[in-house]
């Protein structure tokens, strides 16, 4: 896997399909590292006639890490979002954003379809406001507008996350990490344990670093809302968002629909906060039709 200059650090990016086909852009969430968009979705994507895209967040798996920059105060600055007071953070998701156009820079891919989960998601929807020559079109799965008065996470995950792991081994990690996506999950289509224990593993034997969650949290609770900044969004849209998503509760995805009024709304009831397998089919429709009924990106480079 290639690792590129955008922004001013390194990213982590691997790449499905044909250069020459449109690209589909996919930013993940918070903590997350590329491959938990699974190999095999990305792989279909591709098959259906587009270059598939996928990197790492700055701050975790093998992109830049920017300890340097410190380690935010998670309580204090957790107190002051929830009492919506200025949050100090490191970076920003615009930060974050530019790093994203900075890999389409660095792939020489003009403009593409950009799909975000979480909190990429919320990056998504930066670059359809701010970069929107790059965006041909935009999906945002269980994310947010980050308004203050939406309802937070279900209390028993809230505390969970904020629980360190009883044990630092890598077995500790598994057990912890198995015990979030348990939370997490989408109880209409809940994981095998041999599934969970895989997604777990690839990411721990593949880069564990807790600063970088912590950094990119806070840059979430800095940037607060993009309510208003989404009126800038012309973007072909698409809103996918679990009935049942414990982190990021379904009344985010009605908000982004009052707020992107132009945009297509798909609640899947029995979907929490994560990609099941069994509903990777149904996700990797939605996307295509919706990409289907969007001009394709022209192939000319960057300037």
């Amino acid at each position: 896997m290639p690792r590129v200059q955008a922004n001013g650090i390194e990213i982590e990016v691997e790449s499905f399909g044909r250069a020459q086909d449109p690209a589909i852009l996919l930013i993940m969430g918070l903590g997350g590292q590329m491959v938990l968009w699974p190999d095999d979705f990305c792989a279909r994507l591709a098959a259906a006639g587009y270059r598939v895209v996928r990197f790492d967040n700055r701050d975790v798996g093998l992109s830049s890490k920017l300890d340097h920059l410190g380690k935010p105060p998670l309580l204090r600055n957790g107190i002051a979002h929830t009492l919506r007071l200025p949050v100090r953070a490191p970076y920003r998701l615009d930060d974050m954003a530019l790093d994203a156009v900075g890999v389409l820079d660095a792939l020489d891919i003009a403009r593409a379809h950009v799909v975000g989960v979480s909190m990429g998601g919320m990056i998504a929807q930066i670059l359809a406001a701010r970069h929107a020559p790059r965006v041909a079109s935009l999906t945002s799965i269980m994310s947010s507008s980050g308004h203050p008065w939406l309802p937070g996470p279900r209390l028993d995950l809230r505390l969970h996350l904020l629980k360190r792991p009883a044990r630092l081994d890598r077995e500790g990690l598994i057990a912890h990490g198995m015990k979030t996506w348990r939370l997490l999950g989408s109880p209409g289509y809940p994981e095998a344990e041999a599934d969970l224990r895989d997604k777990v593993v690839r990411q721990i034997d593949r880069n564990v670093h807790p600063q970088g969650f912590v950094r990119q949290l806070s840059a979430i609770m800095a940037s607060g809302s993009r309510a208003s900044l989404l009126r800038q969004v012309r973007a072909p849209t698409l809103i996918i968002h679990g009935k049942d998503d414990p982190l990021v509760p379904v009344a985010a995805a009605h908000d982004l629909k009052k707020r992107l009024p132009h945009a297509q709304l798909e609640i899947i009831d029995g979907m929490g906060h994560d990609l099941p397998r069994a509903l990777l089919p149904r996700i990797e429709r939605l996307i295509l039709d919706h990409l289907g009924g969007v001009a394709d990106p022209p192939q000319q480079r960057c300037a």
